[in-house]
């Protein structure tokens, strides 16, 4: 058993990021200023996408890429129930309902049939979710979003670097929203960004920048006026320089992270995948996947212990682990508002049950993935049904 707890997933951070925050402390420009635009233009020719704002997490960018497309009150959008709290929220915070709906068997992403079966006149958009990294089926998004005359934002907060049919998820016009939070697969500490049609994209940065015109930031420069304009009511959702100072070396770091990251992943495969016990993640043939997220579900009937035993167990010998997530139509506020029971979504009231996600980061040895599959088999050794 291992000495040393296994975190689930820690930043991976070099002497140049350390070096690029320590040059931002000592320039005249720590909050949003010219590291973030470089930052932003980093990001954009990485995706190749239309345009591209920087904000303070995916949370900002979907909130304000619903204000761009105009959703509000009496509206409805399409959410998968398998995700994080804050794809349903942002819905609720521009007065409109989520319309929570089951997902796939096979990836846990959205169901596009569920989806097809909730829309209403009311319905307005789409809001799907690479879970876990694994690209949603976006040919059949967008063909039910293009019948019905809806908009399509993309939560890509687990999908940067992800291909769908060999396109990047964050390449389209529509508006995508991804996540550099401390977990994700490059990090700016807290961050995240919105990619998109251009006019949609400057919509989202003024909302992000409490409703003020564009350069506003510059207002405090030699080449900037003091005058600024708030042209709509906004936020304080802008990037800072600090932040941008580590995505600029996250993001050259990105292909390495992803080469070791599917290392991982095929090491777990190959090993776990011996075990009847366990149903493990797929990757379709028409995707590539970011693998941010390595999620396994305890297959019924084959060990005494629950999933919350087995996590339990899996603490016991040092291994860090995660559960994502409860769904959405199962947390109180969502439950209690608009009446949802657990079999409103069988398929992720079912994978809830039995999930959990195992340690994956590029910073794992091969010790490390060794040593979390050794405490796996010797919890089912020791656990049989």
């Amino acid at each position: 058993m291992r000495n040393q707890f296994l975190p689930f997933s820690p930043p991976c951070l070099g002497d140049e990021e350390r070096d690029e925050v320590m040059d931002t402390l000592r320039s005249d420009w720590i909050t949003t200023g010219p590291k973030t635009k470089a930052f932003e233009g980093k990001l954009r020719d990485y995706f190749d996408a239309p345009a591209v704002v920087g904000l303070n997490s995916c949370t900002a960018g979907l909130h304000v890429g619903l204000l761009a497309m105009g959703i509000g009150p009496g509206d409805e959008v399409i959410v998968p129930s398998m995700t994080f709290c804050a794809t349903a929220n942002v819905v609720e915070h521009v007065g409109a309902r989520p319309v929570l709906v089951d997902v796939m068997p096979d990836t846990l992403n959205l169901d596009p049939e569920a989806a097809a079966r909730a829309l209403t006149p009311r319905t307005r958009a789409i809001l799907p979710v690479h879970y876990a990294g694994h690209p949603v089926d976006l040919d059949a998004v967008f063909d039910l979003a293009g019948r019905h005359g809806l908009q399509v934002m993309e939560d890509a907060a687990h999908a940067i670097s992800a291909r769908h049919r060999g396109r990047l998820v964050g390449s389209r016009s529509n508006l995508a929203a991804f996540s550099f939070y401390a977990t994700k697969n490059i990090t700016t500490s807290e961050g995240g960004c919105l990619t998109g049609e251009a006019g949609l994209v400057e919509k989202a940065r003024i909302y992000g920048h409490h409703g003020m015109n564009r350069d506003a930031w510059k207002r405090f420069d030699r080449s900037g006026s003091w005058y600024y304009e708030v042209v709509l009511p906004g936020f304080k959702y802008n990037m800072t320089d600090l932040q941008a100072a580590i995505g600029l070396h996250q993001l050259d770091r990105l292909e390495a992270f992803q080469r070791r990251r599917r290392e991982v992943v095929a090491a777990y495969g190959a090993r776990l995948g011996r075990l009847a016990c366990l149903q493990l993640p797929v990757e379709r043939p028409e995707v590539v996947s970011s693998w941010h997220l390595y999620v396994i579900r305890l297959n019924p009937g084959h060990l005494r212990i629950d999933r919350n035993a087995f996590i339990e167990e899996l603490k016991a010998r040092n291994i860090g682990t995660s559960v994502h997530y409860l769904p959405v139509h199962m947390h109180p506020h969502y439950r209690d508002k608009y009446g949802y029971q657990p079999e409103a979504c069988p398929v992720a009231a079912d994978a809830f049950g039995r999930m959990l996600s195992l340690p994956l980061h590029p910073g794992m040895t091969d010790q490390d993935v060794a040593d979390v599959c050794e405490a796996i088999e010797d919890i089912v050794r020791l656990n049989p049904a």
